[in-house]
């Protein structure tokens, strides 16, 4: 299991407006995209950079904090359905299959743990980079969505690109003074240490899967004994530590080939792995409850011989997701 690289200085892209975000992060949940779709865009941006930039700018890892989301989808009651586009008809005239898309309008932040020589520039060289940076990222996608221009211009809106202090009580003092800037909104982070705790809390001797659904959903529970007044049974929800919710955090591999064995591979001159989806809990917090910015940051770790590819975040203690 890898950790956090050494972070030099924060890359920070405020109030991005995102149009048509993907909002089905993976064959089972939806509502957010999922956190491998922004390390995926850490990535894109650094080839994207100028090779004077790339060379002494190096991007390891990501956090989001949400301000505003929209989910195009439809209500009834209980139930809810994705707004989706209608295709036009085929050669032949005949209604072409709907492939299901979900769709989310976001206003984000998006903060880069960096390293490299630039990150020491002076306040008005680093200005100037973070604001061409910020150019690059208008013209790629976020999660699959396009990024709009900012609705308002102002001091907080500029992207900025910070040292860290190396002194841990001005460290301190300098990540308060910045966290202030991102409320309203929340951040998601990483709480793997809930999924042994919630199956060992069972009585049944729930699995992970089971321990999964189980921090997934609303769940109501009578109380061991009768009301003594009523004689009756106030079915009450169980108490979560947080607001709680199901998120894809990489792959695990299922079945693995040598190269040439797959027709039609990207690359067959690489091996080939199948893999799935891999499945764990996060939380979303106000940025005033972080205490470092490494809290907040995303970065990707990857066990070839074990079959694990997913992003990592430090808030919590981190446990096997499998």
């Amino acid at each position: 299991m890898s950790q956090l690289p050494d972070t030099s200085g924060l890359l920070i892209l405020p109030r991005l407006r995102i149009q048509n975000a993907n909002a089905i992060s993976s064959p089972l949940t939806h509502g957010f995209p999922a956190m491998s779709a922004f390390v995926g865009l850490m990535w894109a941006l650094q080839r994207k950079l100028a090779p004077e930039v790339a060379s002494g700018l190096r991007l390891h890892s990501v956090g989001v904090i949400c301000h505003d989301h929209d989910e195009q989808v439809t209500e009834d009651g209980y139930t809810r359905a994705f707004r989706l586009t209608r295709n036009p008809v085929d050669k032949d005239g005949t209604t072409a299959a709907i492939v299901e898309e979900g769709r989310i309008h976001l206003d984000i932040t998006l903060v880069f743990g960096v390293e490299g020589d630039l990150v020491n520039e002076a306040d008005a060289e680093r200005a100037a980079l973070a604001k061409q940076i910020a150019d690059v990222v208008a013209q790629l996608r976020v999660a699959g969505g396009s990024v709009l221009p900012p609705a308002r211009l102002g001091r907080w809106s500029q992207p900025q690109l910070l040292p860290v202090p190396e002194d841990p009580s001005d460290r301190g003092a300098w990540f308060r003074a910045l966290r202030r800037r991102w409320l309203p909104g929340y951040a998601l982070v990483c709480r793997d240490d809930l999924l042994p705790s919630a199956a060992a809390a069972s009585d049944s001797g729930a699995n992970a899967v089971e321990a999964w659904l189980k921090l997934s959903r609303l769940n109501w529970s009578p109380p061991a004994e009768a009301d003594p007044k009523t004689g009756k049974y106030e079915w009450q929800p169980d108490r979560k530590p947080g607001w709680i919710v199901p998120i894809p955090v990489g792959y695990g591999v299922l079945a693995e080939y040598p190269a040439g064995a797959v027709a039609n591979a990207r690359d067959p001159s690489v091996p080939f792995r199948f893999v799935e989806s891999l499945y764990s809990i996060g939380q979303w917090i106000g940025p005033h409850r972080l205490q470092s910015f490494r809290e907040l940051l995303w970065y990707a770790d990857h066990d070839p011989s074990s079959g694990l590819y997913r992003v990592r975040n430090d808030y919590a203690p981190v446990a096997s997701v499998n």
